[in-house]
């Protein structure tokens, strides 16, 4: 490369003097000093931050890690990769504080994740992706702290179980759908009861407050026509005017199946054989 040259906007490069760290050139026209000074070379970044394998991109970068299989804590083989955004702040801390930053970064990535899936059980990682985004970030982020790299974000991209896990989680999905439809009729079926004994036992109530309240107005009425009465013809023959209605009230009563034979005594002058008592009856 010449001795002037132009490093792109949003990009660095590294000078080495005699194969020594000497410093970080950022965008604009930078120099060189021809035969002492040359670009450190980043090829084995392939295309990961990396342009014309010496200037160094200082965007944000994203690195898919390779599918593996990770266990779950309920023993689960789940085949899972996941994508990492990130930024590189240093290059020189990029270049030489790790031995191969693009290879380094998912290598990492995926021992956070292995290590994070075998502390989760299999529905709680089906359910609860994001959390373990959050916690795989965290991770990851301690790990790295000293490659001069800014991690922006973590994303588990698939998440897949073999046939036979797959199979057996659509089987306990049925039976917890058919639990749950269980419950919820039995549940159903308690409520109407609760409802409909609640209503029984309503209707008693009122039932029992009008049939007490009926009674005590009959039983009101009865005293004072009882009152009425005895100021009328006497207590002694009130008395017999009452035997003598209780006495038809019952036999109306027992009389009411015409297939049943009733004998009526052939005698009712005791019970209405008394005397008026009137203003008259002085004698």
């Amino acid at each position: 490369m010449a001795i002037i040259y132009t490093v792109p906007q949003s990009h660095a490069c590294i000078i080495e003097r005699f194969g020594k760290f000497s410093r970080v050139q950022t965008g604009g026209i930078n120099f060189k000093i021809p035969f002492i000074e040359s670009i450190k070379n980043v090829d084995v970044w392939g295309d990961i931050a990396n342009k014309e394998q010496i200037f160094i991109e200082l965007s944000e970068q994203r690195i898919d890690t390779p599918i593996r299989v990770c266990h779950t804590k309920d023993n689960v083989g789940v085949d899972v990769n996941a994508s990492i955004y990130f930024r590189i702040l240093s290059p020189e801390n990029a270049v030489y504080e790790v031995d191969n930053l693009v290879e380094s970064l998912p290598d990492t990535a995926l021992n956070s994740l292995r290590s994070q899936i075998g502390k989760t059980t299999l529905d709680e990682l089906l359910s609860e992706r994001q959390k373990l985004n959050d916690q795989i970030f965290i991770l990851l982020k301690d790990s790295i702290k000293n490659w001069g790299v800014s991690l922006l974000r973590v994303e588990i991209q698939e998440l897949n179980t073999s046939d036979e896990t797959a199979d057996a989680m659509r089987q306990e999905m049925t039976a917890e759908r058919e639990k749950r439809a269980m419950i919820l009729e039995a549940d159903g079926k308690k409520q109407y009861e609760i409802t409909t004994s609640e209503g029984i036992a309503a209707g008693i109530k009122i039932r029992a407050e009008a049939e007490a309240e009926a009674l005590k107005i009959k039983a009101e009425a009865e005293s004072e026509y009882l009152m009425k009465l005895t100021e009328r013809i006497g207590t002694e023959n009130a008395g017999k005017v009452l035997i003598a209605e209780k006495y038809i009230v019952g036999m109306e009563v027992i009389s009411k199946n015409p297939s049943d034979k009733v004998f009526m005594p052939n005698n009712f002058n005791p019970l209405f054989n008394f005397e008026m008592k009137t203003s008259d009856n002085k004698n």
